[in-house]
C-alpha cells in the first residue's frame, strides 16, 4: 500500500468514528483543486476578507464579544501562515496571538487547564491560540509526555471545559484543523531545513514528530470522537495549498460570527498648524545609509 493510500485510509477512519467529521473531510476530498490558486488571485481575494475582518474587529469591539480561535494540526500544516493571514491587517490589541512555549516546572505542577485561562479573553478580545490546550490530545500523547490517564481524563474533560466557556462565560469558540498531506508535510519540512529563512521553525520536536504520522494520525482521530462537540465542534481544512485554506478559512471564520458593517466616519484632516517660532535644529542626524 502507498503513503497516500495509507493516509486516505487513516482519514477515511477519522470521519468513520466521527459523524460530524464527515462532511468536512468528505466535501474536501471530492472538491480538492486540480491545480493551486495563482498570487494574483490569492491577494486579490484575501484583500476582500481582511476588508471583512477589519468590519468583524470593529462589531467585536463595540458589542463586547469574547472569541477564541484554536489551531492545531501537523507540523507544517500552515497553521502560522494562517494566522498571520487573519491578523495582517487588524489590531494586535484587538486580535492577540497565543503560541505558549513549553511548560516551565512549575506550570507542570498546576491544574493542566490553568496556564491557559490568563491568556483568555475579556470584552472586546479576539484570542487565536497557535496550539492549544489540545497539545495534550496531540504532542503530549505522542511523545509520551502524558500518560494515558492523563489523556483519557483530558479527553474527558475537555468539553466539559468548553461548555463552560461557551454557555457561562459567552465565549464563542471556535476550533479548526488543518490537515495536511503527507507528501506535502515532508516537502515543507525539507524547506525548512535547506531554506535559512524557515530553518527556526523546525525543531527537534518536529524531527521525532515527523517520524509517528500515524501515532498523530490515531491522536487526531481520538481527539475528533472525543471532543468534536455540538457547542465546540471540530472544523477541518485541507492545507495542501496554503493560499486556498487561509481564504477558505477566513471566510469560514466570517460566517461564523455574526456582525453588522458599521457606517463608515466622515474624517476630514485638520489644517496643520503653522511654523511659528519653530526653527530647525541644526543637530547632525545619523540617517540610516541609503543602500537601496
Amino acid at each position: 500500500m502507498s503513503k497516500k493510500s495509507k493516509s486516505a485510509k487513516i482519514t477515511k477512519s477519522a470521519q468513520a468514528s466521527n459523524p460530524a467529521m464527515q462532511v468536512q473531510l468528505a466535501s474536501g476530498e471530492t472538491a480538492a483543486p486540480a491545480k493551486k490558486m495563482s498570487n494574483k488571485t490569492y491577494l486579490k481575494e484575501l484583500e476582500k476578507l481582511e476588508a471583512e475582518l477589519v468590519h468583524l474587529q470593529q462589531w467585536v469591539v463595540s458589542k463586547g464579544l469574547k472569541v477564541i480561535i484554536v489551531f492545531e494540526g501537523r507540523d507544517g500544516a500552515g497553521k502560522g501562515g494562517t494566522i498571520k493571514a487573519i491578523t495582517g491587517r487588524v489590531s494586535p490589541r484587538v486580535f492577540r496571538v497565543v503560541a505558549l512555549p513549553a511548560p516551565t516546572e512549575r506550570e507542570k505542577s498546576q491544574m493542566y487547564l490553568q496556564r491557559y485561562l490568563p491568556h483568555f479573553p475579556a470584552a472586546g478580545e479576539v484570542v487565536i491560540f497557535d496550539r492549544s490546550w489540545y497539545n495534550r490530545a496531540g504532542v503530549e500523547r505522542v511523545m509520551g509526555f502524558a500518560s494515558d490517564e492523563q489523556v483519557q481524563d483530558f479527553l474527558k474533560g475537555a468539553p466539559l471545559f468548553e461548555k463552560l466557556m461557551v454557555s457561562k462565560n459567552d465565549i464563542i469558540l471556535l476550533k479548526y484543523w488543518l490537515e495536511v498531506d503527507m507528501d506535502e508535510q515532508t516537502r515543507r519540512l525539507e524547506a525548512r531545513i535547506t531554506d535559512p529563512r524557515k530553518q527556526w521553525k523546525l525543531s527537534p520536536m518536529d524531527l521525532k514528530s515527523y517520524s509517528r504520522w500515524y501515532d498523530y494520525s490515531q491522536a487526531r482521530d481520538d481527539m475528533f470522537a472525543a471532543t468534536d462537540s455540538e457547542w465546540a465542534p471540530w472544523f477541518a481544512a485541507r492545507s495542501d495549498d496554503k493560499k486556498r485554506v487561509r481564504l477558505n478559512i477566513i471566510r469560514h471564520l466570517l460566517k461564523s460570527i455574526p456582525y453588522e458593517v458599521p457606517k463608515p466616519p466622515k474624517v476630514t484632516l485638520p489644517k496643520r498648524q503653522s511654523a511659528g517660532k519653530y526653527q530647525e535644529s541644526d543637530h547632525p542626524v545619523k540617517y540610516v545609509p541609503e543602500v537601496f
